[in-house]
């Protein structure tokens, strides 16, 4: 019969309560019941055994074996001290169920006995010049005989040689429970140096607190190490069913250290009532945890490349990041990294939750995933698989002083399904792997690291949620942020954000307004001869100062040490206003046309990207916010028009069909760009540029009188007489002029202002 437990005393945060069931289901499976499986469900976790509730707490109590974690290198394992409190019980002890870390112990200790005889050599000859019938003189001569010198260099070699064949002779003699500890707690890198995963500290060490020593220090508090059967003490029940079971009781904590994984139980400043509080534990907390650190091996280091990092051995680590919760700040990219728990709803023994974690890894592509960001993208491309159905985010940072912590960051759910959407972020890999290393730089502006953790803060999000399009615009609006700092002067050395597909738009089409009229505008061609062939689209030179000759850099003069953006009178977008850059544009392209010899503004929509008239209407109208619009439409400057052309996005259609004021379409007209070559112009005329630059001074009643002069000398008579609004939305009526449209919505508007002048179909 399988009975399901609801351990109530686990869960996904702290780390201690996340380690414990694993620890659970290890024990039970290894020691009592093979096929006992286990699983999160809810905030909790289930465990599948054919123990029943009172089993399961006896075989705790009675039979449960401690696996051997000892940790011989470690200062603080016990190993150099005298009747060590934790050592020297359990080597005392004579219950069957303590055997393996007895041997452990005597194996441990005759690797040491070397070393310390070894230690006592160099030690003896260092002490012959402290001999106190020995002068100042003779003691320097000493020193400085050869022989003395010799002696001394050959005894140090050998105890360093020991000390340094120390790990990995463990490694090549311990077997079984022994050796997981061991790959739990260390890894040993190529040239025999010994790194450590952040989740055991520094080999089973935060500071002078060795994870270890305290491990059989709780096991004499719960057991009587005395018994020959190491029976357990009286309150030993009482811990074990708070710990499983979650129930309360009085008086079962130990004023234990606990390390990093507990952080509310650490104790510290105002931890408590008073101003400082002691360490509150539950022993039995303590031991389950460390025996669930077991399964979180590195023995898959070289699987990632000999050029990884090597904390990236252990299952899903990476380098930290600030980003991605709410108390982000730099300080958080500690040297130790983050780590990110995998939760699983469906049954698992403990063979396959242990071949999950060996194979706990992630490929961005052909890299392997290095920051929260790499991993988030390639579990959302991913899907569920394997069951996990999230992952608990931990950072060890410095928290409370310089104590280190392991901190819950946050929870990543894994997609139900893999979205094809998240491939647009491929495009940004090379450049947010620069954008990183200017944010990160030792003398960066803090306006470059807040707006790099602000863009990844909105990455991550998007990870969680593809399928939301106001998660791609904040994206897109959050790359235009950064290059608005690069113009300034600030990071530029990245480059401007590089070539973006087309499937960008798909993605944050979200059916409104201000993405179609960004699209417009960003997408729009029309050049001068020598100038548009060489840009990415036509407007993108009035943002950034683009390199003519090297396409996606920066124009940059000065040198190496000294190197500055060379801006230039083209770019007259600053990103401060919407409706100024807008304004801008249009004039700045209005005064190169008259250099060019041309009296129309050169500026054409592109492929399906026509402004439409539904969307103008809200714009000339003030119901559309024109920042967001000129936001998302710089960072959209960036799409690559050769793509487009060949593969353009049709976007979702306002479902309205309403027309701009008619005062407005008299500008409009009057202003339009010239025909596509072959062509014939929808109005063959020319344009008077003072009609704009009265209407961006506020001025639209004598904008419009011009206006209206144009269109008639060309056989058009308009019904619009005059126009009268304030200088605010005559400057709005300016803005909306950047926005192009086709001749098909021309021939729409002429028919509008005159239906006597021609004959037009319309489809919307």
């Amino acid at each position: 019969m399988i009975h399901v437990h609801h351990l109530g005393g686990c869960a996904p945060t702290p780390l201690a309560h996340y380690l414990k069931p694993i620890g659970i289901l290890r024990l039970v499976a290894e020691q009592a019941d093979a096929g006992a499986r286990g699983w999160w469900e809810g905030k909790g976790f289930a465990l599948a055994t054919s123990l029943d509730a009172e089993q399961l707490e006896e075989f705790f109590l009675y039979r449960y074996a401690p696996t051997p974690m000892l940790s011989p290198w470690n200062r603080g394992s016990g190993f150099y001290t005298t009747n060590d409190p934790g050592l020297t019980p359990i080597e005392q002890s004579t219950a069957d169920r303590f055997a393996a870390l007895r041997a452990g112990i005597a194996a441990s200790k005759t690797l040491l006995e070397e070393i310390g005889s070894a230690d006592k050599s160099v030690r003896a000859i260092k002490n012959e010049t402290k001999i106190k019938s020995l002068s100042r003189t003779q003691r320097e001569a000493l020193r400085k005989d050869p022989e003395y010198k010799a002696r001394l260099a050959a005894a140090e070699r050998h105890f360093k040689k020991l000390k340094a064949e120390l790990i990995p002779n463990l490694r090549l003699t311990w077997r079984g429970a022994h050796r997981d500890w061991i790959d739990a707690a260390l890894v040993l890198t190529e040239e025999g140096s010994a790194t450590y995963p952040a989740l055991l500290g520094t080999g089973g060490a935060d500071g002078r607190l060795d994870f270890t020593n305290n491990f059989l220090q709780r096991l004499a508090e719960v057991f009587d190490l005395g018994s020959t059967v190491g029976a357990p003490c009286e309150d030993a029940r009482q811990w074990l069913t708070a710990s499983l079971w979650a129930q309360p009781s009085m008086n079962y904590r130990s004023h234990a250290p606990i390390g990093q994984f507990l952080p509310t139980g650490a104790g510290g400043a105002n931890s408590q009532n008073g101003p400082q509080g002691e360490s509150a534990v539950n022993p039995v907390d303590f031991i389950l945890m460390l025996e669930g650190v077991l399964a979180f091996t590195a023995h898959a280091t070289r699987r990632l490349g000999e050029t990884e990092a090597i904390r990236a051995a252990a299952p899903f680590t990476l380098s930290a990041r600030g980003a991605g919760y709410a108390t982000a700040s730099d300080t958080d990219e500690s040297a130790r990294g983050e780590q990110w728990m995998p939760l699983w709803d469906r049954p698992l023994r403990f063979r396959e939750l242990r071949r999950l974690m060996a194979e706990g890894r992630a490929q961005l592509g052909a890299r392997a995933a290095r920051e929260p960001l790499d991993l988030a993208r390639a579990i959302a491309r991913l899907g569920t698989a394997r069951g996990i159905q999230s992952f608990q985010r931990y950072g060890y940072i410095e928290r409370n002083g310089q104590s280190n912590l392991a901190v819950p960051l946050g929870r990543f759910w894994v997609p139900d399904t893999a979205s094809s959407k998240l491939a647009c972020l491929d495009d940004l890999d090379a450049w947010l792997a620069r954008l990183r290393r200017e944010a990160r730089a030792q003398h960066a502006p803090a306006r470059l690291r807040i707006a790099e953790r602000q863009l990844a803060d909105a990455m991550l999000g998007l990870t969680q949620h593809p399928d939301e399009p106001l998660r791609w615009q904040r994206v897109l609006a959050r790359l235009a942020a950064i290059e608005r700092l690069m113009v300034s002067g600030t990071g530029f050395r990245a480059g401007p954000v590089p070539r973006l597909r087309p499937e960008w738009v798909t993605a944050a089409d979200d059916g409104e307004a201000p993405l179609r009229l960004a699209v417009a505008l960003a997408i729009q061609t029309g050049g001068f001869e020598g100038t548009g062939a060489h840009w990415w689209n036509a407007v993108r030179r009035h943002w950034l100062p683009l390199d003519r000759q090297r396409l996606g850099r920066f124009a940059q003069t000065g040198n190496v040490a000294h190197m500055q953006l060379n801006t230039g009178p083209e770019v007259v977008m600053t990103g401060r206003s919407g409706e100024a850059d807008a304004i801008a544009l249009v004039q700045r392209r209005l005064v190169e046309a008259a250099q060019h010899g041309l009296r129309r503004l050169p500026l054409r929509a592109g492929a399906h990207a026509s402004a439409n008239a539904a969307d103008l209407a809200a714009l000339v109208s003030g119901a559309i916010d024109l920042d967001r619009t000129l936001a998302l439409a710089r960072a959209l400057m960036a799409l690559d028009s050769r793509a487009w052309r060949e593969s353009p996005v049709r976007l979702r259609a306002p479902h309205d069909h309403s027309i701009p004021d008619d005062a407005w379409l008299v500008l409009r007209l009057a202003l339009l760009p010239p025909s596509r070559p072959g062509a014939e112009d929808v109005l063959p005329t020319r344009s008077d540029p003072e009609v704009f630059r009265r209407l961006a001074g506020g001025d639209a009643a004598g904008a419009v009188e011009l206006a209206l002069r144009r269109l008639r000398a060309s056989g058009i008579r308009a019904a619009v007489r005059a126009a009268t609004v304030p200088p605010a939305t005559a400057r709005r009526w300016a803005a909306a002029l950047a926005f192009p449209i086709d001749e098909q919505t021309a021939t729409r508007f002429l028919y509008r202002l005159d239906p006597t002048d021609i004959e037009v179909t319309t489809e919307d």
